[in-house]
């Protein structure tokens, strides 16, 4: 008899595959911000995500983002904020580019851990729903946990719902109550996140990656925050961020790859 648990492993399988893949071509510093199986049955030790969105639960994790880096409030709640976008964006990303299957990580299906030391944090899913095309072979016949649409625009916007207006939206809302932070700083990370991540898993994914980037961007509406060019000498693409993480900032300032301060 086929379980929920076993529906689930069968839908998210290409997207962990893929994300192995993207490992071992680029190392495991790749993937370190996900739990290895991606999903996790037993809570202990983890937190869920909506208790991070406010109250005493987001009091800590960004007292924590301070410890990490060292930093100003507004300045560890930025870095903190492009760490947890980045990470929480990347499996659904993978999914959408590598087999139109998409673990949407909805606020109360995404469990964290984090600290003070380097790495600042990991993500699990639990029990996420999986949306997928009508044309997928797991899409023939009703099951729990699954969500059949009919192309790829239905799919992005799931994509939208899940990840913006069910989840990084109550983040945003409840660290912009704390600090002082524009919306522009904070999508620009995910743009820059969002493109990053997808080149990241060019040699992972089928067809040519700048056109699903593209795509992607338009469809969560944070594609004005970047400019992506391609190199005529090596055929790669160069990611300019159009607002900046602040990381220059830091005791140890960095300037990142494509930062808009240069």
């Amino acid at each position: 008899m086929t379980t929920p648990h076993d529906v689930l492993a069968a839908s998210l399988s290409p997207v962990v595959t893929t994300l192995r893949d993207v490992a071992v071509r680029h190392g495991e510093t790749a993937v370190r911000g996900l739990a290895p199986t991606l999903v996790v049955d037993d809570p202990t030790g983890w937190i869920p995500a909506s208790d991070l969105v406010d109250g005493d639960g987001l009091t800590r994790f960004l007292s924590t983002a301070e410890q990490r880096w060292k930093a100003q409030p507004h300045v560890a709640a930025a870095l903190a904020w492009k760490c947890y976008s980045y990470w929480l964006a990347l499996p659904a990303l993978i999914g959408y580019a590598g087999a139109r299957r998409v673990p949407l990580p909805a606020l109360d299906d995404v469990l964290v851990t984090y600290s003070e030391h380097q790495p600042f944090l990991k993500l699990a899913l639990r029990r996420p729903f999986v949306a997928m095309l009508a044309t997928d072979p797991l899409a023939g016949t009703a099951r729990p946990g699954v969500l059949v649409r009919a192309d790829d625009k239905a799919l992005l916007d799931e994509l939208k719902r899940a990840l913006v207006s069910d989840h990084l939206d109550a983040l945003m809302a409840g660290i912009r109550g704390r600090v002082h932070l524009g919306k522009r700083t904070l999508w620009g990370s995910l743009a820059s996140g969002v493109a990053h991540a997808l080149y990241r898993a060019a040699d992972s994914v089928p067809g040519p990656i700048l056109p699903t980037i593209d795509t992607v961007l338009g469809a969560l509406g944070i594609d004005d925050l970047v400019d992506i060019t391609t190199d005529p000498a090596t055929g790669g693409l160069h990611i300019a961020r159009r607002t900046c993480c602040l990381a220059f900032t830091l005791p140890e300032p960095k300037v990142c790859r494509g930062c808009c301060i240069r």
